[in-house]
């Protein structure tokens, strides 16, 4: 094997080992530090992920985000919070926005604007990796 097969191979092996790191990260569900919310359940946060609940257990109103469809973490986020894949997720929200009961959550381009949008407004609710997590945004769910 010659040097550039040799680099083109642990290129692949190190791509694989970063992807299976990403499928495996903590999740954390993120509000507003200021938010009366202390914390939620899976089922809580999947309603409003879903479009069946458009608030916050305190009783204010959710603003949710999430993070592009490209993302691990949101394919993560969605199948261990939701029980659903992508696709499911995608019909459903389908169905809810073709019928004008609900509005998907507003899709940001980055873990750090989802963190920023949160943390800029008191009934945003997000989620990023749990190692992203700073005093800027309060974690109300843990998912590993």
């Amino acid at each position: 094997m010659n040097k550039q097969m040799k680099s083109i191979r642990a290129l692949g092996v190190l791509s694989t080992m970063l992807v299976m790191g990403l499928a495996h990260a903590q999740v954390a569900v993120i509000v507003n530090p200021k938010s009366a919310t202390a914390s939620m359940t899976a089922d809580q946060v999947s309603n409003i992920f879903l479009g069946k609940s458009n608030s916050l257990p305190s009783g204010a109103s959710a603003l949710a985000t999430d993070l592009p469809e490209s993302s691990a973490v949101r394919d993560q986020f969605y199948t261990k919070v939701t029980g659903k894949q992508a696709a499911q997720v995608k019909a459903a929200w389908s169905r809810l926005v073709f019928s004008g009961k609900a509005t998907p959550p507003k899709e940001l381009a980055s873990a750090a604007d989802v963190k920023k949008f949160v943390a800029a407004n008191a009934d945003a609710i997000g989620y990023i990796e749990k190692s992203a997590v700073d005093g800027t945004v309060k974690v109300v769910l843990s998912v590993d």
